[in-house]
């Protein structure tokens, strides 16, 4: 991976930080928002269907969706430590055999990923700074459903983002935070045929689900 913000999240998303998440991952399940969109991607249906995960990190989209019936996952994670805790996590739960792994930068890779019924993003488009390729690279690989946890498009975190890069700079760290238009990010997904199914948002994050 030579683009600076992947090794930003190779530095950031380092094995202790990823050991901590994943025990907390065993111990009381995937983050709120990370519910909120695979309880919204099953209620579409998803007996059989596969799964693109994009930035999976420990896996728990994955893994909620293999318990819900999906067939196979393919995961693309751009942190080594990350794509170690989900093999790890997935040799425990007894389902390696339906993953496959991809370790890098999906934008580089795409063209090597082959499409499937379900594509997923969660908290990944805020860690990326060319959006434009990478929705519309996965957009391209969504047959069925495409879900998204992003940032709301709103000034506080737009305040707040800037201020995590702040402190990313003077830790001297190359990785970045991002906050992208929701228009742009919609006018995207509907140049590639996907249109809203359902919407929910907390303070910070919104999460969506669109369908071709």
């Amino acid at each position: 991976m030579n683009c600076c913000q992947c090794q930003g999240i190779e530095e950031l998303f380092s094995h202790q930080y990823v050991t901590k998440e994943l025990s907390r991952y065993r111990a009381k399940g995937p983050d709120k928002t990370t519910r909120m969109l695979t309880e919204a991607i099953k209620n579409e249906g998803i007996e059989g269907l596969t799964l693109l995960d994009i930035g999976g990190g420990v896996g728990a989209i994955q893994h909620a969706m293999l318990e819900a019936g999906v067939q196979n996952v393919t995961s693309v994670e751009a942190s080594t430590a990350y794509l170690t805790a989900a093999k790890e996590e997935a040799l425990r739960r007894g389902v390696a055999s339906q993953l496959s792994y991809h370790h890098g930068n999906f934008v580089d890779l795409a063209v090597d990923i082959v499409p499937a019924d379900i594509v997923t993003l969660d908290r990944v488009i805020c860690c990326y700074h060319d959006m434009e390729k990478l929705v519309g690279l996965s957009a391209e690989r969504a047959r069925k459903l495409y879900g998204l946890v992003y940032p709301r498009d709103t000034w506080w975190m737009k305040i707040e983002l800037a201020l995590e890069n702040l402190y990313f700079q003077l830790r001297r760290s190359p990785f970045r935070t991002y906050s992208h238009a929701t228009k742009s990010v919609e006018d995207i997904l509907d140049r590639n045929g996907l249109k809203r199914r359902s919407y929910h948002q907390t303070l910070v994050w919104q999460v969506v689900v669109y369908s071709r």
